[in-house]
């Protein structure tokens, strides 16, 4: 019985982190679809770049796993414009710089190897960015109670 628990336990270690939005296909179909754009350009890289014959090597499946964090919690949800036209910039530095290096590679081959979701890229980029959701009137309730004492 303890010899299946430690079988299971590294595979479940492995295991990409587990999403709210971004699998919800019927849902929200624009996070769910700019998943699978980001997805295809990290194969590409991956595997012109790294040499990785099948799935990603372990720095891009991190990195995956950051993007797909950052496409869940998207505060624009579905109306979320291309990263390049955001307004709210949340990667951080070292990574931002890590996709916009693969993006800058993947992006061209995109055309031939993913065409619909190249195209469907290139159409979200030209959609104007969205105004930034405002706060929630009971935080800035709160936050006036506490600047009054």
């Amino acid at each position: 019985m303890n010899a299946d628990t430690h079988d299971t336990a590294p595979a479940a270690a492995n295991a990409s982190p587990p999403t709210r939005k971004v699998h919800d296909r019927a849902r929200h179909p624009r996070l769910a679809r700019e998943l699978t754009t980001i997805g295809a350009m990290a194969r590409i890289y991956c595997r012109d770049v790294h040499g990785t014959a099948a799935g990603l090597c372990a720095p891009c499946q991190a990195l995956m796993d950051y993007a797909t964090r950052r496409l869940d919690r998207c505060v624009f949800g579905d109306d979320k414009p291309t990263c390049a036209n955001c307004t709210v910039h949340c990667y951080n530095a070292e990574n931002r710089e890590a996709v916009r290096t693969m993006m800058r590679y993947a992006g061209p081959r995109m055309l031939w190897r993913h065409p619909f979701l190249a195209i469907a890229h290139v159409v979200d980029g030209r959609r104007p960015a969205p105004a930034l959701p405002k706060a929630k009137p009971a935080k800035a309730a709160a936050s006036a109670d506490d600047n009054g004492r």
